[in-house]
């Protein structure tokens, strides 16, 4: 039932499944104002909140944009429907402004260094993919590691031209002049932030409720199953597509290294890898043949995550 509603890519598909996420998101946020008293509440944070929202549904646009306007997909809205249910896992995002700008930083690196198999303007795209993720790294430091997309990107298509290897850096002078410039000019203190980012934890005691463990538990089983799907699947994916969809595994396989490299751990790290999540979802659901097999899958990861965020309340 729900494979076949989303077998197409109908308005009414998006409305529902951005509907959902409102929903969640703002069940989510009263639920936390009445554990945290509403007379602690002030305009700065609703604004916050404000503004994590409408990153929270762009970034769900943006995966659909990506995943569409790059063939990545069929004229489908399951790229959709398995971003809003990924995100479901984690509604900690739903709090989390620094991570969810970041996120939203990388998806926009990330739309332009897929389009580069068009060839067109790989230069403008190289540099601003890079300018993307250096900002998004400023909020979150190990979010740098998405630069080797870049460099993934110009072996892939534009490799011959030396020019196109000094633009990241370039790129990461210019972000770099230019935060400095404004800390020592506003604030000296966020430079210290910045640096504090950038020590590294591999321990994960962190999980305090058994709802949030298995989130991350279920999270992960869901993601080998597709990324196992794509890998042993990529010979039969038309050819002119190889490149992107190596691309998505190799920016899903970054969003964990990120997970396990941050010092501050937290499922909402989990935020990198919902676009890729969700592309490597839609190729085990359009790959598959068994009209079964796609409605429970489909079915299971959206009741799961309704579940989970439940839970997590």
């Amino acid at each position: 039932m729900i494979a076949s509603v989303f077998s197409k890519s109908r308005p009414f598909n998006y409305i529902l499944v951005s509907s959902l996420l409102v929903l969640c998101y703002f069940i989510y946020q009263i639920q936390t104002v009445e554990v945290t008293s509403i007379t602690s509440f002030s305009w700065l944070e609703g604004v916050q909140k404000s503004v994590i929202l409408f990153l929270l549904v762009a970034s769900l646009f943006i995966t659909n944009f990506i995943t569409k306007r790059n063939g990545l997909s069929k004229d489908n809205s399951f790229s959709a429907l398995f971003f809003v249910s990924f995100l479901l896992f984690i509604p900690s995002a739903f709090d989390d402004f620094k991570i969810v700008l970041s996120s939203f930083f990388i998806l926009l690196a990330m739309r332009r260094l897929i389009s580069m198999k068009s060839l067109l303007t790989p230069k403008e795209k190289i540099f601003d993919a890079s300018l993307w993720i250096f900002i998004a790294a400023l909020f979150h430091f190990w979010s740098i590691l998405f630069i080797f997309i870049v460099f993934v990107s110009i072996i892939f298509h534009v490799s011959g031209d030396y020019r196109n290897w000094v633009l990241p850096f370039i790129a990461f002078f210019t972000v770099g002049i230019i935060f400095i410039f404004f800390s020592l000019v506003i604030n000296k203190e966020w430079l210290d932030v910045v640096w504090n980012q950038t020590g590294t934890d591999f321990e994960f005691y962190y999980l305090e409720k058994s709802a949030s463990n298995a989130a991350l538990v279920l999270y992960a089983l869901f993601s080998i199953v597709f990324l196992i799907s794509m890998l042993f699947t990529l010979s039969k994916r038309p050819i002119i597509m190889l490149a992107s969809y190596k691309k998505v595994i190799f920016i899903f396989l970054i969003s964990v290294l990120i997970y396990i490299v941050s010092p501050e751990k937290s499922n909402t790290l989990l935020l990198f890898g919902l676009m890729p999540a969700s592309i490597l979802a839609t190729g085990f659901i359009e790959i598959s043949r068994d009209t079964v097999l796609k409605e429970i899958v489909t079915g299971a990861v959206l009741a799961i995550g309704i579940l989970l965020f439940i839970f997590q309340l």
